[in-house]
């Protein structure tokens, strides 16, 4: 009986260190590279999806999340070779056109947004631009008003938020490019086409440009800056006030996309040409990634039910259906439209 007393002890002990050699293979981490603008819903995905995994997949996840504009974003795999499971971006066209075929071979469509001017009440002129918002762009030019906008090179809103200036100015009729762009800064258009050099200047101190457009919104809930250029999701997600921008140029209105197209940027930073068209989100899954069966179901978590509805609270209007091209997992066919 003694004997036996120590053998049972032993293969107590040997289910127990199985069991927490087991609990630890469970456990597994996705890194994603994101746009700023997706912070706050993502998160809250992510918050969604681990109690998910744990209960219906037995996966302990942590998430590694990397915000930034979405060039930088891109680049950080392209450029800088590192590895993620996930980059979601701003301007979806950032995929195909940086991505496929060598980084990924599939992209979904899956969110809009429109370009606000935001501000708080510590704005100059706040209660002003309220009451007559289509004089926003003469506030704006007014020698004690401070404005911002992100970096056209790194950040979709940046170079959204110019060319929606470039906009205004076929729309209204007004050098508004000239007064708020050219004498601004070194960026510089011909005719319709913009060029953003490689290293932006700032010449007028009443001018803020930051790496992403969420790097902002501490600037102007403080007080430090007036009004930015930024997505309307994110506007009303740190409550601020905001004025919206006609359709045509506030890049949110479909119907409005050969308007649009009239206009386009060259960034220093790609060499790439991007034509002003509605604000759509891509998110892709890498063919690399360290994570990939598990990235494809938290992409198919994030297009289901539950991820709508955490992007529709968070004021980000969500495609019906999103849609995908390329080599599409068919763990995400039910919930998309494919197109060639």
């Amino acid at each position: 009986m003694r004997k036996v007393i120590p053998i049972l002890g032993i293969l107590l002990l040997s289910f127990i260190i199985l069991g927490c050699l087991g609990s630890e293979s469970r456990e597994a981490r996705l890194i994603i590279f994101h746009a700023g603008s997706l912070s706050i819903p993502l998160s809250q995905v992510e918050e969604k999806f681990t109690k998910y995994a744990q209960e219906k997949l037995g996966v302990k996840v942590t998430f590694q999340d990397e915000a930034s504009g979405s060039v930088k974003a891109v680049r950080k795999v392209t450029d800088l070779k590192k590895r993620a499971d996930i980059v979601a971006v701003a301007d979806y066209t950032l995929i195909p056109q940086l991505m496929i075929p060598n980084y990924t071979d599939f992209y979904v469509l899956f969110a809009t947004n429109e370009i606000v001017i935001a501000f708080t009440n510590k704005s100059k002129y706040a209660d002003e631009m309220l009451k007559n918002p289509d004089k926003w762009y003469e506030i704006l030019s007014r020698p004690d008003v401070s404005f911002g906008f992100s970096d056209p090179n790194q950040d979709p809103c940046g170079y959204r938020s110019v060319m929606v200036m470039k906009l205004a100015e076929l729309y209204y009729g007004r050098p508004i490019f000239k007064e708020l762009v050219e004498k601004t800064t070194n960026i510089y258009s011909n005719g319709t086409r913009i060029y953003a050099p490689k290293e932006i200047i700032i010449k007028d101190k009443r001018v803020i440009m930051r790496p992403k457009e969420t790097d902002l919104v501490g600037l102007v809930e403080s007080g430090s800056l007036d009004y930015i250029f930024i997505y309307k999701s994110v506007a009303k997600q740190h409550h601020l006030s905001y004025i919206t921008l006609p359709d045509d140029i506030n890049l949110g209105d479909f119907n409005k996309a050969d308007f649009y197209g009239r206009v386009s940027i060259t960034l220093g930073s790609t060499g790439k040409t991007i034509k002003a068209k509605p604000i759509v989100y891509g998110i892709t899954v890498l063919k690399n990634a360290p994570n990939r069966e598990l990235a494809i179901e938290f992409l198919r978590f994030l297009l289901g039910n539950e991820g709508r509805k955490i992007f529709e609270d968070n004021y980000q209007e969500f495609l019906s259906p999103p849609v995908a091209f390329g080599n599409v997992p068919p763990e995400i066919r039910r919930l998309v439209e494919v197109k060639d």
